[in-house]
């Protein structure tokens, strides 16, 4: 059964990124799934769309079995692919082999699915984060999109889409909240993956400026990135508080890396997922009612 909200307004999902602290995300959308909470609009950053496309699909429990799966391979994440491909994450293993044959994704429900499926990424040339409409995920069109949205800065390739560069998301706008507006949504469900009172820091800028010298706006969003992230966690807080929103994120820390290949680690934050949106289901059930 769909979410049902008043006077027909859209409501609007908004997934952020963070790499494998990501797999929370999966967590707190296959609870999602099993209570029939539907989405209207989904925007996902960088592991948030990844993980927000099996939700449009009805795919339950697909993020975290590929993990389990296939975290140890060699063509998924780590030296190998760097040395062989010059990306850290392999992207052929990842978006090819991964959702076309090892663990199909099911491009047909995708499409039938009643929601409209947002990926952000950032574009080199502008800086500034664009949010793409992906109606398929097919090979050769827009699964580049997602990739686009998912490829870390210094660990990826930028990816050529339509005429731009782009790399994630996550760079120009973390959590996208203020968007939805343009799509529809007066209210939307946040789901953010640090904790309370995290604060994100300056990062060092000197490899940035090395290996993006061509392109200065994307610096300059890499530069101001902490204080954008910090600027709209308070935005959605402030949001939550006045009934617009509704905020689901990590109830507690889990120390997990980037790159996190321990399964207890990935099992803890996925876990973590599920009990936190289990535990705030009443209240989110009251908050689509009003």
């Amino acid at each position: 059964m769909a979410a049902v909200t008043p006077f027909g307004e859209r409501l609007g999902l908004v997934l952020e990124g963070g790499a494998m602290r990501g797999i929370y995300t999966a967590g707190v959308l296959d609870v999602f799934m099993e209570e029939g909470i539907l989405a209207d609009v989904v925007v996902g950053v960088s592991a948030g769309a990844l993980h927000g496309c099996s939700y449009v699909s009805g795919q339950k429990g697909r993020s975290i079995r590929f993990y389990r799966n296939y975290r140890r391979d060699k063509h998924f994440m780590g030296l190998y692919s760097l040395l062989t491909t010059g990306e850290l994450v392999g992207s052929k293993f990842c978006y090819e082999e991964i959702p076309m044959r090892l663990d199909p994704f099911d491009e047909k429900a995708f499409e039938a699915a009643p929601m409209d499926f947002y990926v952000t990424v950032t574009n080199l040339y502008t800086g500034k984060a664009e949010y793409i409409l992906c109606d398929e995920l097919r090979l050769d069109s827009k699964m580049k999109v997602i990739r686009a949205g998912a490829s870390m800065p210094l660990c990826s390739r930028p990816v050529a889409w339509n005429g731009g560069l782009y790399l994630d998301g996550g760079v120009a706008d973390s959590i996208p909240y203020a968007k939805m507006p343009d799509f529809g949504c007066r209210r939307s469900i946040v789901v953010l993956t640090q904790p309370e009172h995290y604060l994100k820091k300056p990062v060092a800028m000197a490899p940035f400026r090395m290996a993006y010298r061509r392109y200065p706006a994307f610096i300059e969003a890499m530069h101001r990135r902490d204080q954008v992230y910090n600027t709209e966690v308070c935005a959605v807080e402030q949001a939550a508080l006045n009934g617009e929103a509704f905020l689901i994120r990590p109830s507690r820390a889990v120390p997990i890396s980037r790159m996190e290949r321990d399964i207890e680690v990935i099992d803890t934050q996925y876990e973590l997922g599920r009990r936190d949106a289990a535990a705030a289901m009443p209240a989110l059930r009251r908050w689509l009612a009003d």
